[in-house]
């Protein structure tokens, strides 16, 4: 979304930041959600990985 704002928007944005603790707080929250759930997106744990490969080898029998 920050990118996606106009250069004076961003600035205005970053202004917001610094004088709003719990605004930069609950953005910094928002972020770190995010991080977390696109890497979950992107990368099955080894284990799940592990599991599915295991059970479809069952179907091989």
């Amino acid at each position: 979304m920050y990118n996606e704002l106009p250069a004076d928007e961003q600035h205005d944005f970053e202004e917001a930041l610094l004088h709003d603790p719990a605004l930069a707080s609950a953005c910094a929250d928002l972020l770190l959600a995010q991080r977390t759930l696109d890497r979950l997106a992107r990368v099955p744990r080894p284990a799940t990985t592990a599991a599915i490969l295991q059970y479809s080898r069952t179907f091989m029998r």
